[in-house]
């Protein structure tokens, strides 16, 4: 284990990437990274709660399968397990430890913050690693990071070096016809309760679970896209459930396309700045052949 914790600290081990979040977005991010050989970290944030775990990695954290696009996913609680999983090449470590704790085993070659929070500040994330990438709402390239990545649907994978993404307005894209009426938020915060797990067929009204003992109803018939792990605290005004009313074009697991298209933007912004650094070492008078 010694020889294998001196290799991750150092450049031997290849390039390292920690991404805040264990949602859909951060886990399509995972998996195009993954594959291009970077050594990722996701690390979880309880707010918002994640749905969409047929998507994501999130469930790797109850040592549950975890599994997208052939990638998997490995809990890892302390540094010595992210540096295990890591080590064995092709998968994603996910761990409940937060970016000061990781901070403490190794600077990361990139900082990515998918959380998408759209309610909450959003911290300035330059200078504590390599490169630093915002996703979505309350970013601004140069000021809180060094690029920002659209994730809103009229714009998603649009990239900016110097400017903000757009303020969040609500307006979810539509699936099968359907906007935001297929979704579920939660009328107060409490603990959820629920039976049921993703890609269960419901029914209009049926009761899904109890948010601090109040019912919850499906909104219209469908399949559960997105539904928050029993068991889990939940905080006020956030997704609860996703319905998908495609009948049997549903889907549930693995990336979507809004995933890939923002995980190719980040792959495509990483290119660029390595490129640029690669460029900026040349020295003036040396010739290319």
């Amino acid at each position: 284990m010694a020889g294998l914790l001196h290799k991750f600290l150092s450049d031997e081990s290849g390039h390292v990437a920690v991404i805040l979040g264990t949602n859909e977005i951060a886990s399509a991010a995972a998996v195009r990274l993954t594959r291009e050989g970077f050594r990722v970290v996701l690390s979880h944030d309880p707010y918002p709660p994640v749905i969409r775990r047929g998507m994501a990695f999130h469930d790797a954290l109850f040592d549950d399968r975890a599994e997208v696009d052939g990638v998997r996913g490995l809990r890892a609680e302390n540094t010595l397990e992210i540096v295990r999983v890591l080590s064995a090449g092709g998968l994603v470590a996910v761990s409940s430890l937060q970016l000061t704790d990781i901070l403490a085993l190794r600077v990361p070659d990139i900082l990515i913050d998918a959380r998408i929070q759209k309610h909450r500040l959003t911290p300035n994330l330059r200078a504590i690693s390599g490169l630093s990438i915002g996703l979505g709402p309350h970013f601004d390239a140069g000021v809180n990071c060094d690029i920002a990545i659209e994730t809103h649907p009229a714009r998603t994978g649009e990239t900016f070096e110097k400017g903000a993404t757009r303020h969040p307005d609500g307006m979810p894209r539509f699936l099968g016809g359907v906007g935001k009426e297929r979704f579920v938020y939660s009328t107060r915060a409490g603990v959820w309760h629920t039976p049921l797990d993703i890609g269960g067929r419901i029914f209009k009204n049926f009761v899904i679970g109890r948010l601090d003992g109040l019912e919850v109803h499906a909104p219209m018939d469908g399949f559960l896209r997105g539904i928050a792990r029993d068991g889990a605290f939940v905080p006020a005004d956030v997704k609860l459930i996703e319905v998908d009313p495609r009948g049997r074009e549903s889907s549930w697991t693995d990336t979507d396309d809004t995933g890939r298209a923002i995980a190719e933007a980040i792959l495509k912004a990483i290119k660029n700045a390595f490129w640029r650094v690669r460029t900026a070492a040349v020295p003036a008078n040396v010739t290319h052949h």
